[in-house]
This record gives C-alpha cells, structure tokens and sequence, in this order.
C-alpha cells in the first residue's frame, strides 16, 4: 500500500476572523493555548511600552513587534495560542467596538459613500481577473486575489475557493493567495495611516481610506486607531460594510458561475462578529451606555485588537512570500494598487 505525503500548507492569519490551517485530529487542551498566548502576551506588552514611551500609535508598534517575533511562528507549540489571539480575541474586539458606535453615525456615511464601497469591491475584484489575464495566470487565480483583497481578505479567498471547487482552484494557487494578502496588507497597515497624513487628509477621510483599502480587519482597525479615534470608528464601520458585502458577493459570483456550470452552491452567511458589532451598536444606540462602561469597552476592544495584531504579525508567513514567483503575485498587487487609488479618489470626493 503506498502512502501519499501531502505537502503541509502553512497557517495563515484570515482577514477577517479565523485562521487557514491544515485540520489536526489531535484534541487541544487548554494548557495548549498558554505558550502562544504568553508569547503574544509578552510581545503586546513591549509593544505597549513603546508606544507609551515614544508615542508611536500602538497598533503600529503592535504589527512591528509581532512581525520581530514572526521566527517563533516556526514552534508548533505556539500555533494554538496563536490561533485563538488572532481569531477569537479578534472576533470579541470587534464586537466591543461596537459599544463606540451608534446607528447614527454608521448613517452618517451616507448613500454615495456605501455605493463608493460597493463599486470598489466590484472594481477590485474584476482588476485581478484583468491583471491575472495579462500575466498569463489562471483566470480562478485572479478570482481569488481580486476577491480577497476587495473584501475581507483570506475568508473571501477561502470562500471563492470553496465556491470554485477543486477543478478550477488548487491548493497552490490558494496558498499563494493567503501569502500574498498577508505580506500586502501588514504592508498597509504599516504605509497607509503615513500616506494619509502625509496627504493632509482629515479623520474621517483617513478612516474612510484605511477602512475601504486595508485588506485584513484587525489591521484596517489597527491602522485607522493609530491615525486618531475618530479615524478609528470610521475605518471600522468601513471595513465592516465590506466584510457584510461578502454574502451578496458570494451569491452574486456563485450564480454566474452555475450560468456557466463553472461552480457550485454553498451556505452563504454573515459572519456573527459582525452581526454582535450591529447588535452591540443597537444597544448604544436606543439605549445610550453609560461613559464608564464605553470606556472599559474602548479600553477592552484596544488591548483585544493589540493582542488580534501582534499574533497577526507573528502568524504571517512572510519568508514564503520570497519563494513565489514575482509574475504570480502580480493580481494581488494590482488589486492592492486599484483598491488603494479608489479608496483615496472617494475619501476625498465622496467621505
């Protein structure tokens, strides 16, 4: 009997809430999580202490740190800690921002700035399909980038795949893509919050930029929280639009796609962290909050968001990104480019 070796497909931290990692059969424990998450602990600290010190943003310092401890990525003893800071600390972080915000100022957008939005993500996406074309690459490759990097990142390349099946997307192809967004969007996080100021944009124009561009979700929030409060809340409100326009997505692809006999039907849901965002937002919103327990929620989602962010960086396999070919990367590049252009073009004409 001969035994096929299945090549491992390294962990990558999801854009939007959970982590793309090959299933184990193991049980874990929860001594388990105790390395990663002292590691990712100890990181979130220093980070804290820099930024206190030296008054550098501190999720900026919180991605810079994480990625200076990224070679303790290579002990799997970590990975379950790891794993839990970057998804389930994420998803509840989100979820207490949700107490900053109100329906009120989610309206505050406006109808062009959600149609803004919206266009983005279709432009984004039919750019990596443009992009892959041009390069010669698969068009399911473009699909992927595209999709992704216009809506939330590794759950959008996750669920596109899934929606594509295994005879037009392989696990190549979308290991590349997972690469590629991480790499491109801790690039983000660290430049945009900079470009932004540099560009003498106002708060809610910075956070409009950061919230429709920035692939990854708790670096959207990280970035626009480095760049003021205010550029914060708009740049989550923001990203979240995006990431609730992957249902609508999904279905919109998935029924091109079966016109063609080219996919197949799937659940296409929400993400409940978005959902627990806008429930949370109700409440503040028909029910006002006291201040103290908006403050203990601001100070709760901060250190969940530090800690989302400093495993982020740890997580992100950037030494992988030197081993793929440059003319591979290129949709996710573009898309990156267009996504950012747009986004500036209306933050400053539409935000």
């Amino acid at each position: 009997m001969q035994v096929t070796k299945q090549k491992a497909v390294p962990a990558v931290a999801d854009l939007y809430g959970d982590l793309y990692e090959p299933a184990t059969a193991a049980k874990i424990g929860i001594r388990d999580y105790i390395p990663g998450l002292v590691v990712t602990g100890v990181a979130a600290l220093a980070a804290a202490y820099l930024a206190e010190h030296y008054g550098a943003p501190l999720m900026l310092m919180g991605l810079l740190i994480g990625l200076a401890f990224n070679f303790a990525n290579a002990d799997t003893r970590l990975h379950p800690g790891l794993n839990f800071a970057s998804r389930s600390l994420l998803r509840w972080g989100i979820v207490l921002v949700g107490a900053q915000i109100t329906f009120a100022q989610i309206a505050s957008l406006g109808v062009p700035s959600f149609l803004a939005i919206a266009i983005i993500l279709a432009l984004v996406t039919v750019t990596g399909l443009g992009v892959a074309r041009l390069f010669g690459l698969p068009w399911a490759l473009g699909l992927l980038a595209g999709g992704s990097v216009a809506i939330c990142g590794a759950s959008a390349a996750l669920a596109l795949s899934t929606l594509l099946g295994e005879k037009r997307t392989s696990q190549a192809q979308l290991t590349l893509v997972l690469v590629c967004v991480s790499a491109a969007s801790a690039f983000a996080m660290s430049t945009y919050p900079i470009l932004a100021g540099s560009l003498g944009l106002s708060d809610r124009q910075a956070g409009f930029l950061i919230g429709a561009s920035i692939h990854d979700v708790a670096q959207a929030l990280g970035a626009g929280y480095s760049f003021s409060n205010e550029a914060g809340q708009t740049a989550t409100i923001v990203k979240l639009t995006r990431v609730a326009l992957l249902a609508p997505t999904l279905a919109v692809i998935a029924l091109i796609l079966s016109r063609q006999g080219a996919g197949k039907a799937g659940p296409i849901t929400v993400p409940w962290f978005v959902l627990g965002f806008l429930a949370v937002a109700a409440v503040n919103s028909f029910m006002p909050l006291p201040p103290a327990v908006v403050d203990v929620s601001r100070k709760g989602a901060s250190a969940l968001l530090l800690l989302a962010v400093v495993a982020t960086g740890i997580k992100s396999p950037m030494q992988l990104l030197l081993q793929q070919g440059w003319r591979s990367s290129m949709p996710v590049v573009g898309a990156t480019l267009v996504s950012f252009l747009l986004s500036l073009a209306a933050a400053i004409f539409v935000a």
